[in-house]
């Protein structure tokens, strides 16, 4: 059974580490009951907040908070429709990354013919912003910090699996099987290598600035 791991318990809010391949929270049918939002529930008994703030792919690993009274709950979702939370992320992507650093802005919608793909579409998408910056290079791949500035699903693996002439930055997460290669396809990487590995917000409460870490696991 995945473990979800506790990393900080603070007033009015948790924050765990989400394994990959794990919902964040429930889904539709009876055996997609079991997610990080349940567990947290049963972990802290005395919660009696709705608990969800945000939440990963199914597929990404990582950093989540959750509210555990209302207040907190209501002041943490605040932040981040205000972007004041700060979030990062380690993705390793397929081949050798040219820049250095850079920022994508590709407007991003969803594919209605191929859900639940998303697209780049400078005309009817909705407003996308990251930056990234190397932090290694390998033979075949490169280890990156992204830092999304906006919040859209699946934003960090279209702005990177899309073409630069889309605005992309044309490097597929690997083992990512919507947007990556044939390799990725094939289940040829053990999971999509991507982990929030930084979380940071205002702490409910108090006001004060507090940040969490979790090394990424590949």
């Amino acid at each position: 059974m995945p473990e979800v791991r506790i990393i900080a318990r603070g007033e009015g809010y948790a924050v765990v580490d989400k394994p990959p391949n794990f919902l964040s929270v429930p889904g539709k049918g009876p055996g997609k009951q079991d997610c990080a939002a349940a567990r947290v529930r049963a972990l802290f008994p005395d919660a009696t907040g709705p608990l969800v703030v945000h939440r990963l792919d199914w597929e990404t690993s990582g950093l989540l908070v959750f509210g555990l009274t209302p207040d907190a709950q209501r002041a943490l979702s605040r932040q981040f429709e205000r972007r004041q939370v700060e979030k990062a992320y380690v993705a390793l992507v397929e081949g050798r990354v040219a820049p250095d650093a850079g920022l994508i802005e590709a407007p991003i919608r969803l594919d209605v013919e191929h859900r639940p793909r998303r697209v780049v579409d400078h005309a009817l998408g909705q407003t996308s912003t990251t930056r990234f910056r190397v932090l290694a290079r390998e033979v075949d791949r490169t280890r990156l910090l992204l830092e999304p500035v906006t919040g859209r699903t699946h934003q960090l693996r279209v702005h990177l699996s899309a073409p630069p002439e889309s605005g992309g930055l044309g490097h597929a997460i690997q083992g990512d099987v919507l947007y990556g290669s044939e390799a990725s396809r094939r289940g040829e990487f053990p999971r999509l290598m991507l982990h929030a590995f930084r979380l940071s917000f205002l702490e409910p409460g108090t006001g004060r600035r507090v940040a969490f870490e979790s090394p990424a696991p590949f």
